[in-house]
């Protein structure tokens, strides 16, 4: 039985290079204290409304965009009940890509998957070739755009592209890891359901999961009749339509942070916070490539989590160990027992910099005396 562990007062800070959550802006954080107000009041119309319609405005959608207490995995779940009746095909190419299988199997859905190799990206022409071939229907494909157990960044743009040849399938993306910090056109290609979590690339704290759902997304589960009862489509843009709130009681202040966070990242752009973690993603990669190799295939890297190949076999866990006390810094091993000591994992996301990813590589360099 796990013993209780008292939460103190002392802790250092460290700079968060993890693949989230990551680091936060101090007045985002102080957002999140003002004074607590009711949920059903008109203060709540205006808060909801307003980060609702900023989403909007950023992502470039017309859409309808969700936003609810919970963490992305809840939209795992939520699409699959909205969704599927019975057939659903799910690429996987690594740890969430899995276990958004594996969610699919326990709600009672037939899954189909379409296998890669870890580190190997899911491709376009894969999925029509299985489409074409299979005497199925499936009510959905699902894909993850970043999977960050491998540092792959799978072409969903282009399987959007593909699924939309198939009015009668719909394409769910998990992009909790990417989304505000990687670019997507999510109308353009024909993308259903789109989800993330703001504690990763959006630069929040966790807590809040967002969803972008098509016209063509909410219908297909009002014609199939049952769905989820916090997630449902239906449910939660109706309410929005009718009330501008939440059907249920929101996480208030980090709502506060999110209106926060989104009006610096309207002010920044949707094209230039890509291009900042482009710049990330291109230093990160050259640094690894002098120092170590990148693991995921080569035209797919990840453009918000790097996972390094560890080629010179430094003790990773003793690695990350001593960069936290010598230099109050946290980067991540690799992904469970099969890439923990094989791979380490940069996150290069939300309000860092090419600078501010400097230090850490610095650091490591240091320590692993590279």
């Amino acid at each position: 039985m796990t013993e209780k562990r008292e939460y103190r007062d002392d802790y250092d800070d460290k700079t968060l290079y993890i693949p989230g959550p990551t680091e936060v802006r101090d007045d985002v954080i102080e957002a999140m204290a003002e004074p607590m107000f009711g949920h059903r009041m008109d203060r709540m119309t205006d808060l909801y409304t307003t980060i609702v319609e900023d989403t909007k405005t950023f992502l470039g959608t017309d859409n309808e965009v969700v936003i609810l207490t919970a963490s992305g995995t809840e939209f795992w779940e939520a699409s699959t009940l909205n969704l599927v009746d019975e057939n659903i095909l799910v690429p996987t190419c690594g740890s969430f890509s899995e276990r958004h299988a594996n969610v699919a199997e326990r709600l009672g859905k037939d899954v189909d998957r379409l296998e890669y190799e870890w580190g190997e990206a899911v491709k376009p022409e894969d999925i029509r070739e299985h489409l074409e071939s299979t005497d199925k229907q499936y009510d959905v494909v699902a894909t993850v755009m970043n999977e960050s157990s491998t540092g792959v960044r799978n072409p969903i743009e282009e399987i959007g592209d593909v699924v939309a040849e198939y009015p009668d399938t719909y394409f769910v993306v998990d992009a909790v890891s990417a989304l505000g910090g990687d670019h997507v056109d999510i109308d353009e290609h024909g993308i259903d359901v789109i989800f993330a979590s703001t504690q990763k690339a959006f630069a929040m704290p966790p807590g809040l999961a967002v969803c972008v759902v098509s016209d063509d997304a909410y219908d297909r589960e009002v014609e199939k009749g049952d769905s989820s009862w916090y997630g449902g489509f239906r449910r939660t843009i109706d309410y929005y339509d009718r009330k501008g709130q939440t059907h249920s009681t929101p996480a208030i202040p980090i709502m506060l942070a999110y209106r926060k966070q989104m009006k610096h990242m309207l002010d920044e752009g949707h094209r230039a916070r890509d291009e900042r973690h482009r710049e990330m993603m291109a230093y990160v990669h050259d640094w690894a490539d002098e120092h170590f190799a990148m693991f995921p295939e080569e035209g797919y890297e990840s453009q918000t989590v790097a996972c390094i190949e560890n080629t010179q076999g430094i003790d990773v866990a003793a690695t990350i160990e001593e960069v936290s006390a010598e230099y109050d810094m946290a980067f991540s091993n690799g992904y469970g027992s099969q890439l923990g000591e094989e791979t380490f994992r940069i996150g290069h996301m939300g309000e860092h910099t090419v600078e501010s990813v400097k230090e850490l590589t610095d650091a490591i360099e240091d320590v692993a005396d590279l």
